[in-house]
């Protein structure tokens, strides 16, 4: 019996942020971090080109208790993996699948038909999509540079898209045979990710979206995308797990669509900000502390919005 399983080690990961145990607050309880995100919003004005509608080919809709989560897709990242999930939803696979396995300030499993973490679906698993090769055209966003426990000394962060992310310098480009740099998702709060077993190769039909910050997990799980909207309901999901807390019962997915099979008076004309532009870096100067330094990239929400 295969169990798979997301290791909860938190603060003894790969990428040290600075921020690695943050606890799931309110913007009452964070008042300096939250209060930073809210005025920097309000303050910013933007313009129709400083937003992108994301491809309803690379969204995925999940419909909850607690309201729709859309996420959008990083094949850039983890190929195979969105292909295998975009399958699955295609199949109404996920359709009435709990939330087996909730832990508070970590992570919501789900995805197993069996509901009780053995349990995967009758596709192939799936090679470990970790890592990826960074292309020179591939437009980064960097933030910060972090200890990186991985190679010596620090390693970039920034965004691609509404994606977070490490990666070599891509001035190593000119240095390797395929014009790539290595680099990776990281496991922030709303980053979706494959569950698997102790076998790198064993991801199937589980996975995870991410409650809080997590920095073992990366380079050691695959990150698949991130979630876009309905972020709040993250961590209204039930905390628990199905055959270790007595009375727990399990929220639901009620449905799971790949966002272009949805009717077209059904979706949300979700927007994200272009990381790329110049109205995210006014939005990051905003996030600055008095001292001029930009919170750790975990800490950054990308800002989306429905097309006015």
């Amino acid at each position: 019996m295969m169990i798979r399983l997301v290791l909860p080690i938190f603060c003894a990961g790969t990428l040290m942020t600075t921020s690695a145990c943050a606890q799931e607050q309110d913007v009452q309880n964070q008042p300096e971090q939250s209060l930073r995100l809210v005025e920097a919003e309000a303050t910013l004005e933007t313009i129709a080109q400083d937003w992108r509608d994301i491809d309803p080919e690379n969204t995925l809709y999940i419909t909850t208790d607690y309201g729709t989560f859309v996420i959008e897709f990083a094949p850039e990242f983890a190929p195979n993996h969105v292909t295998q999930i975009k399958t699955l939803a295609r199949q109404k696979f996920y359709d009435n699948i709990t939330f087996h396995r909730v832990i508070k300030d970590f992570m919501n499993q789900t995805g197993d038909p069996k509901g009780d973490g053995t349990g995967s679906s009758a596709l192939p698993d799936l090679g470990a999509e970790f890592t990826f090769r960074r292309p020179s055209n591939m437009s980064v966003t960097l933030v910060g540079k972090e200890l990186y426990s991985g190679g010596s000394g620090e390693i970039d962060t920034g965004f691609y898209k509404a994606f977070p992310l490490a990666t070599q310098p891509i001035a190593q480009s000119i240095l390797t045979k395929d014009g790539k740099v290595e680099a990776w998702g990281l496991h922030c709060p709303r980053t979706t990710s494959m569950a698997r077993s102790g076998e790198p190769n064993s991801a199937n039909s589980q996975f995870f979206l991410m409650r809080g910050i997590a920095t073992q997990l990366n380079q050691q799980y695959s990150v698949w995308g991130a979630v876009v909207w309905g972020r709040e309901g993250l961590t209204r999901i039930k905390v628990g797990s199905v055959g270790e807390d007595k009375n727990f019962v399990p929220d639901v997915m009620r449905s799971m669509r790949v966002g272009s099979d949805v009717p077209q008076d059904e979706r949300l004309a979700v927007q994200v900000m272009k990381t790329d532009g110049a109205a995210f870096q006014t939005y990051l100067e905003g996030l600055k502390s008095a001292s001029g330094k930009l919170p750790a990239v975990c800490d950054i929400t990308v800002p989306t919005r429905l097309k006015p």
